[in-house]
């Protein structure tokens, strides 16, 4: 949140999430562009230690891939999304990454790590600052996430507002749901079932429907 230590809000979520026993998850610190990876995991470290668990930098294993299949957890960075799926293609680490999950390991993203978690990255609102080797992402959900959703443009901007470039998304995408997740809010994903965490409501979007609220409790059984 604004004003806030970097990812306090979400820590006592993740120690939930993770559990009492003291976890080491593999970090992937990828989308990172104006500071190194290192400067990223010690950030992220900080953060993470206070609630009992750690993680390590992917890029100080050997062999990335192998990293991965032996994930304790998997964790992924905000930071520029374009960045980070060129990173993730290069190294081959989109499938790798869904089949661990896929077999029990818990997956934390947040931003760009949460914009992976979908099947495209389609819905980011970083720059282009890279060929991307491919849209397709991790594809664990089948929605798309539209992180630090917005309702109004900046005072004096005069582009298009969040929800104009969601509907522009939809009119290509007319099968998608997608989910404007505001600031200070996170989705749950486990045994099949999903909620929303978090005081402010998400805004879902669908083509030929009008953009509506849900909130915390309300059934979000529709996106999986």
């Amino acid at each position: 949140m604004p004003g806030e230590p970097y990812l306090d809000y979400p820590k006592n979520e993740i120690k939930k999430f993770l559990g009492e026993k003291p976890v080491t998850a593999v970090f992937i610190p990828y989308a990172a562009v104006t500071f190194s990876l290192d400067t990223y995991c010690e950030k992220v470290e900080e953060r993470f230690a206070e609630v009992g668990h750690h993680i390590k930098g992917i890029h100080t294993f050997e062999n990335p891939v192998k990293a991965i299949q032996e994930a304790e957890a998997i964790v992924v960075g905000g930071g520029n999304t374009w960045q980070l799926v060129r990173m993730l293609h290069d190294r081959k680490l989109m499938n790798p990454i869904r089949e661990r999950v896929y077999n029990g390991a818990p997956y934390i993203g947040w931003s760009a790590g949460s914009n992976v978690a979908c099947p495209t990255l389609r819905t980011t609102n970083d720059m282009p600052i890279i060929d991307p080797l491919g849209f397709d992402c991790i594809n664990m959900v089948p929605f798309q996430i539209n992180p630090h959703y917005l309702d109004a443009n900046p005072e004096g901007h005069g582009g298009e507002t969040r929800e104009q470039r969601i509907s522009e998304f939809l009119e290509i995408n007319p099968k998608c749901y997608v989910a404007g997740l505001r600031e200070g809010t996170m989705f749950k994903v486990e045994d099949g079932k999903i909620e929303l965490i978090g005081e402010r409501s998400c805004r879902i979007f669908k083509k030929g429907q009008e953009p509506y609220e849900l909130k915390a409790g309300d059934d979000f059984s529709f996106l999986l």
